[in-house]
């Protein structure tokens, strides 16, 4: 980047005299544009330096209360969450998923793989809050709803957690989502009880018992390591007497669709009256965003 700015420097003199034709100058401004997103693009790199931020991550989406509206708003995030990952390059690998009653999806864990996926989506923990004229109501009327979302990273080898067989119950029954006529006629999917903790992991995304297996366990060791992150933190909490934020319950995004259109992040103040790219994918700038506050938290 510092050798295209020189070499961008010295084409600028030119300009700056009068010595260019109009596509000189369309070229100049165009490979600047260039050379400033390849530095943003660093510059956000750059703070994910946490130990865990190249991980793929692991992603849980809860439905809150409201019935059906709450189901919606769940599948409207994880739609969101999936062209994000699209539009990075990301592979987006929906794990487990209970749809709900009417519509919507009551609760679901999806991977999204490529380095530093973690990194990014980490920002996303906590509550989201939707606004809007509900579709559900005959009457027209405005409902408030909320979907939890929890981020873990998916761990690497060098960080494996031990899980011993006895303290793990595995159960298979038939797999419950689309897949077709393979996957719902035979106990393809698994379920992993940890009984010292009661954590339970399910997946059924694959038509192989094997590879459901491989992936519930891997969420679950993600899950056994978080907690295990978490009883330090509440240790150091009760030791030192500090108050920590606890992402998850927190309201950290709001998403109004009426009586006018906006979504505000609550921790940093950043908000775009562009609803539908959001709900599209484009969440760059809250990631961003918190990624610049995050990282001035550790100074």
């Amino acid at each position: 980047m510092e050798k295209d700015l020189r070499d961008h420097l010295e084409l600028y003199e030119f300009i700056r005299v009068g010595e260019h034709s109009e596509s000189d100058k369309d070229y100049f401004l165009n490979e600047l544009k260039k050379i400033e997103k390849s530095l943003q693009e660093t510059e956000i790199r750059a703070k994910l330096s946490g130990k865990f931020d190249a991980c793929n991550a692991i992603v849980n989406v809860n439905a809150g209360a409201g019935g059906t509206e709450s189901c919606d708003w769940a599948a409207m995030l994880i739609r969101m969450y999936q062209r994000w990952a699209e539009d990075h390059g990301y592979k987006f690998e929906m794990a487990d998923v209970l749809a709900g009653e009417e519509a919507g999806i009551k609760n679901s864990t999806f991977l999204v793989n490529g380095k530093y996926a973690y990194g990014y989506l980490k920002s996303e923990k906590g509550v989201h809050r939707l606004v809007r004229i509900s579709p559900f109501d005959a009457n027209k009327r405005r409902h408030t709803s909320f979907a939890s979302i929890d981020v873990m990273a998916e761990l690497t080898t060098d960080m494996d957690v031990e899980i011993k067989d006895e303290d793990i119950k595995i159960d298979t029954f038939r797999s419950s989502g689309a897949g077709g006529q393979h996957v719902n006629t035979t106990d393809s999917a698994v379920r992993i009880t940890h009984l010292p903790t009661g954590i339970v992991v399910a997946c059924q995304a694959e038509r192989s018992q094997h590879k459901n297996r491989a992936t519930a366990m891997s969420i679950l060791k993600a899950k056994l390591f978080e907690k295990m992150e978490e009883d330090k933190r509440r240790e150091l909490q009760k030791e030192y007497g500090e108050k920590q934020e606890i992402a998850w319950g927190s309201q950290i995004r709001s998403y109004v669709f009426a009586p006018y259109q906006m979504v505000k992040d609550h921790r940093t103040k950043v908000e775009t009256g562009n609803v539908q790219a959001v709900m599209n994918g484009d969440i760059d700038l809250f990631i961003e965003a918190f990624l610049k506050l995050d990282k001035q938290k550790d100074f």
